[in-house]
């Protein structure tokens, strides 16, 4: 930036394309004798705000020291907003760019940024898979600012740290990494830094999911997540006090936290706004849930095909008559189309959820009984399976228990019960070698096993305690 008034405005004009962008607005003013300009984006600039600043500025007299240099305007005549000083050109952009409004003004040799900027958002509502029956009701947004507005609001200590990083040479992406100085892993937070700060990407255009892969450079046939994701601002609060690294990501609903092992990504918020009983219940319910999950289905067909294993009391396990189509192709077929209802879900309008619902679970499900596709008990033991799918909070976790649980079908259909014990086996191994962000095991504590973490991890201890 120079003191040239023309030199500058011509600059940013060029660069901001002013006249083809509609929301890109550049509005000349007179202050006080002196040429100076505004650039800001429409519809991220506070309009009273905005009309108060302007109020002081055209009552600025020509004498006024404010006018005797850039750092002399700061001080004397922006008294309502954070507000900077910035000489590099491409950083003056990208401030524009990110929602601050820049101020140009005739022999100042740096632009005057004015961050009066407010994002369009939705109220900080609960959100809809996080839900407590007890505690607070709010949930992060899309705005980064506020989300950390509402984690400072829960820790109003000076070591928490909000370190800000630009990811991406196109979006410049705001980024931000929220830890507790000195209880934080240091090596840990050089190394996000670092993947951070060398990240070569354009844009993060799927947020979250982008910004996890960079990080996290795992194979994509490892389907089990390395991050616990949040929308809850009291259990990333939590995650921090423990001396964990949340990462904030704007435009994005939730927060990733660092590091996570599989009995970090089992934990709910729940199990805290209960007693120590009950939130120790709650959990141990969850874990035996996601083994009924992984092992139902893939057990009940080995016993279909090997009857004389059953004992005569629990012969009602078996069908109740001959099917049609072969167990094993009922199980695959139902899993793919258990899928399939949950995308039509999705894609279809609140007002008939209750329609789908009902063709779903009365027309289609009562007549392919009937029909002869599929038995009573496949559909029994596969809706109870869809219904532990959500016994967890994570839709990551819940799919990649999917996978091994369809693995688990092939083989036990292919090799019987060597192929069962085999699966299992398989499973195990893949999750002792997954490693966590920070290079430890994933199902620490348990391998390696460390049985005073693994007896908070399995019972809810006392809040005193931990």
């Amino acid at each position: 930036m120079t003191r040239k008034f023309s030199e500058n405005d011509r600059v940013l004009t060029e660069a901001l394309h002013i006249g083809k962008s509609f929301d890109v607005i550049r509005r000349p003013v007179r202050l006080r004798g002196r040429d100076a300009a505004f650039f800001l984006i429409d519809g991220f600039v506070k309009d009273d705000l905005f009309e108060k600043l302007l109020e002081f500025f055209y009552a600025l007299k020509a004498d006024d020291p404010a006018f005797g240099s850039a750092e002399a305007f700061l001080t004397h005549a922006v008294p309502y907003c954070e507000a900077a000083l910035e000489t590099d050109e491409d950083k003056v952009l990208t401030a524009i760019l990110s929602g601050q409004t820049c101020l140009l003004v005739d022999g100042f040799a740096a632009a005057v940024l004015l961050d009066i900027r407010t994002y369009p958002q939705r109220d900080t509502s609960e959100p809809e898979k996080d839900k407590v029956l007890r505690g607070s009701h709010d949930g992060f947004v899309e705005a980064m600012v506020l989300n950390c507005a509402l984690i400072r609001r829960r820790i109003r200590s000076p070591q928490l740290r909000m370190e800000y990083h630009a990811v991406g040479t196109l979006s410049q992406t705001d980024v931000a990494l929220c830890y507790m100085d000195g209880l934080a892993d240091q090596e840990l937070l050089a190394k996000i830094r670092d993947r951070l700060q060398n990240a070569n990407v354009g844009a993060l255009t799927m947020n979250q999911e982008s910004l996890s892969e960079i990080l996290f450079r795992h194979k994509w046939f490892n389907p089990f997540p390395k991050f616990k994701y949040t929308e809850r601002p009291d259990a990333a609060a939590a995650q921090i006090l423990e001396g964990d690294i949340v990462i904030l990501v704007d435009n994005a609903p939730a927060c990733m936290v660092l590091p996570t092992t599989i009995f970090d990504v089992l934990e709910e918020t729940n199990d805290y706004y209960f007693p120590p009983l009950t939130g120790t219940y709650l959990r141990l319910t969850r874990y035996f849930v996601l083994l009924l999950m992984l092992l139902l289905t893939p057990v009940w067909l080995l016993l279909t095909e090997n009857p004389g294993w059953i004992p005569p009391g629990l012969s009602f396990l078996l069908p109740s008559e001959a099917p049609a189509v072969p167990i094993f192709w009922q199980l695959m077929i139902l899993e793919i189309g258990i899928d399939g209802l949950k995308l039509a879900t999705l894609s279809t309008p609140s007002m008939l959820t209750t329609s789908l619902s009902l063709i779903a679970g009365i027309v289609v499900g009562d007549f392919a009984v009937q029909s002869g596709w599929f038995s009573a008990e496949t559909m029994l033991y596969m809706a109870l399976v869809a219904l532990g799918g959500y016994n967890q909070p994570s839709w990551e976790l819940g799919y990649a228990m999917k996978f091994m649980r369809l693995g688990l079908l092939i083989l036990t259909a292919v090799f019987g019960l060597w192929g069962l014990i085999g699966g299992l086996i398989a499973i195990l191994v893949i999750l002792v070698s997954n490693k966590t962000f920070d290079g430890h095991g994933y199902l620490y504590p348990l391998i390696p096993f460390h049985w005073g973490t693994l007896k908070k991890k399995l019972f809810r201890p006392s809040i005193r305690r931990q």
